[in-house]
């Protein structure tokens, strides 16, 4: 079992448009629902791979009733299930609170492939209902054969939270994931957690550094076991204990960004629980990340197009120097 966990829920809400056109009425052609929120995603690109997973978080009032329905209708027999071709549970393990769980709005525009983002923010946690968080985080983490702490912290939570989850892991000798950003990011990345996640904005900000080969590794310095930046359409660069390497996608892809990282998260997770080496995982994270961007709703891949996308990933091993110094690559198929 994989444990995700989302201490900032969302209620996914996607609105496609012929053409989205500022400070003028829009019609919207097909509106879609999804349980939303980083770990979640995760969760669920985890089943569609087979993999049983739990996730666990925050979530109240009726915007989280309705998470909770669909997240309980996605299950196996449901109808993600069949979209996925996967008998594999997304069990819910989310802790109620007082509060509201929030909602994101995606408009994709059909004509241009842009996708606009509205983001609300996230209901406050009290003392209380984070006690009773890490009570039930300190259970499931015992069990679990690895642990991923995702997305943005909501109101209410100190900023080393991320931090105090990731020594809680690692004291139950659980590999733990950490993709977040800012202050958490920082904080967090110090208790070593075993693979950090940033995009390139986020790694820059960690680091001061926008050269990314340098920043990654200099990431690994500041207490990241292994770092796997996501330098957007360009793929994935990821320095470990083993290596560094470039993995790349063979096209640009368009379509709805929304859950793209997500998938690649989830893609690296899957590929630690089974041990595959370090070019599979990356190439599967770059082929499931490009397949979330040409899927039709936030939060999923599209399975035809992550099979072709998959054998054409290519993965380059770098020199021990930046990678404008680099020279002679090796290349992994």
């Amino acid at each position: 079992m994989i444990l995700t966990v989302t201490l900032n829920t969302a209620l996914d809400i996607t609105y496609r448009t012929a053409a989205l056109t500022p400070h003028a009425t829009n019609r919207v052609a097909e509106v879609s629902e999804r349980p939303g929120g980083k770990g979640i995603n995760v969760a669920r690109v985890l089943a569609a791979l087979g993999h049983e997973s739990v996730v666990t978080g925050f979530v109240g009032g009726r915007t989280g009733d309705a998470l909770r329905e669909l997240l309980a209708a996605e299950g196996p027999g449901g109808r993600a299930a069949h979209a996925a071709v996967s008998d594999a549970a997304v069990t819910d393990a989310l802790v109620p609170i007082s509060g509201t769980t929030r909602r994101t709005i995606a408009v994709v525009d059909e004509t241009t492939g842009d996708t606009t983002q509205l983001n609300e923010p996230g209901p406050t946690v009290t003392p209380a209902e984070w006690a009773a968080f890490l009570t039930s985080y300190e259970g499931l983490a015992a069990r679990a054969d690895a642990v991923a702490l995702c997305g943005s912290l909501p109101p209410g939570i100190h900023v080393g939270a991320y931090a105090e989850l990731v020594r809680l892991a690692r004291a139950a000798r659980r590999p733990v994931l950490l993709d977040t950003s800012g202050e958490p990011l920082r904080r967090g990345i110090a208790a070593r957690p075993d693979l950090v996640k940033p995009n390139a904005d986020e790694l820059a900000q960690l680091t001061g550094s926008r050269e990314p080969l340098r920043a990654t590794r200099d990431a690994r310095r500041r207490g990241g076991r292994s770092v796997v930046a996501s330098l957007g359409a360009a793929g994935l660069l990821a320095a470990t204990p083993d290596g560094s390497w470039r993995a790349a996608p063979p096209m640009a892809v368009r379509g709805n960004p929304t859950g793209a990282g997500d998938s690649a998260v989830a893609g690296l997770l899957s590929g630690l629980v089974e041990r595959l080496p370090w070019p599979e995982r990356l190439a599967r994270a770059v082929a499931l990340s490009a397949a979330t961007v040409l899927a039709p709703a936030a939060g999923e891949f599209d399975r035809e197009a992550y099979a072709d996308l998959l054998p054409r990933v290519t993965v380059t091993e770098q020199s021990s120097q930046p990678e404008q110094e680099s020279h002679a690559p090796r290349q992994h198929r």
